[in-house]
């Protein structure tokens, strides 16, 4: 059997790399977190849903490209080697989740020409000692408290998962902005008191559940696959006693379990796609595996990265921090590598 991308797919791959470099490259990174409140550059956002990257997965109806899981795997995996700052997994996955709740047209032309960001309400943990308070729905209206919403200070819709289905409800939201790791991503407490859409069942969030896994895995693919080419470029460069330090053994081992883990989280990765596009019965167990995977191996591949550029490693103005930084949120952001374990046990019938 042979696994590789079709013609198509390897020119959507090269031509998203190329804009994604030319658009984000990590000065640019730099600016917008020292500089842009919002996390992200408006600008910049409008141009990927010029380039068609909002719309991937959506219908032709409303502006989108109507490709498969493999294609939105391809252009998340470059989205991580850029480290691109902002929504851009919440919002693909929110479109989804739109999509498949039906209708809705209108949002979903606007989330793919860029006009509008939706992301997902869907965290009900505590933080930071307090206790949890749920979300209730009546009367039309969404009380409660979700936390770690994705840059919820600049969506205008929030889908709101609650254990009744899922809601939307548009924005001024109140919101309450929460500590983060990585700087290019946005995270908010926000306290409902709104009118909300019964948008869907639960069922349908939870049908999503290895969509979502599988995505969030590419984006730590394409991080921890830069971070590892940053690293293997610097060591056959950076001398020592007389030569490059890529030369000497001990480095070449660690250089060779990065490699080992960032093939192994690839086969994984386009295996869950693959699936999901064909509707295998094996999707849910593969998702889940890619996710609980590349968690561990983005997070170990990064932090090595770190580690074999010594000093400078740890600087702001090499930026490697960010992809660690990137590696360690998405580790936990749509089911952390706990989570995924049981989802694959439960998948595999154990």
């Amino acid at each position: 059997m042979r696994f590789e991308l079709s013609d198509d797919q390897r020119l959507l791959r090269d031509s998203a790399r190329d804009f994604l470099a030319a658009e984000f490259p990590l000065e640019e990174t730099q600016r917008v977190v020292e500089h842009d409140p919002r996390g992200f550059d408006p600008a910049a956002w409008a141009r990927l849903g010029e380039m068609g990257y909002l719309g991937l997965t959506l219908p032709a109806e409303v502006g989108g490209q109507q490709l498969g899981a493999v294609e939105l795997a391809i252009v998340l995996e470059e989205m991580g080697r850029a480290c691109v700052p902002g929504p851009y997994l919440d919002v693909a996955l929110a479109a989804a989740l739109l999509a498949a709740a039906g209708g809705r047209e209108r949002l979903l032309a606007e989330i793919a020409s860029g006009k509008a960001i939706v992301t997902i309400a869907r965290q009900d943990a505590a933080f930071a000692g307090e206790a949890p308070c749920g979300i209730e729905t009546a009367n039309g209206k969404l009380r409660g408290r979700k936390y770690f919403v994705p840059f919820a200070a600049e969506a205008q819709a929030l889908l709101v998962t609650t254990p009744g289905g899922v809601y939307r409800t548009d924005a001024p939201f109140a919101v309450t902005p929460l500590p983060t790791l990585d700087p290019t991503q946005r995270f908010a407490r926000v306290d409902f008191d709104h009118v909300a859409e019964r948008m869907a069942a639960a069922d349908v969030v939870a049908g999503l559940e290895p969509l979502a896994a599988a995505a969030a895995a590419a984006m730590l693919l394409g991080v921890m696959s830069r971070a590892f080419e940053i690293t293997l470029d610097y060591v056959k460069t950076r001398q020592a006693f007389g030569r490059p330090i890529g030369s000497f053994q001990a480095l070449q081992h660690r250089l060779a379990d990065a490699l080992l883990r960032v093939e192994s989280t690839r086969s994984a990765v386009y295996r869950a796609a693959w699936c999901l596009d064909n509707a295998d019965p094996d999707a849910a167990l593969a998702a889940a595996s890619a996710k609980a995977y590349a968690g561990d191996a983005a997070r170990l591949v990064c932090g090595e990265s770190i580690q074999m550029h010594g000093g400078i490693g740890f600087t702001w103005e090499l930026g490697l921090h960010f992809f660690l930084k990137r590696a360690k949120t998405l580790e936990s952001h749509y089911g952390s590598t706990e989570v995924q374990l049981e989802r694959a046990l439960a998948a595999a019938g154990l």
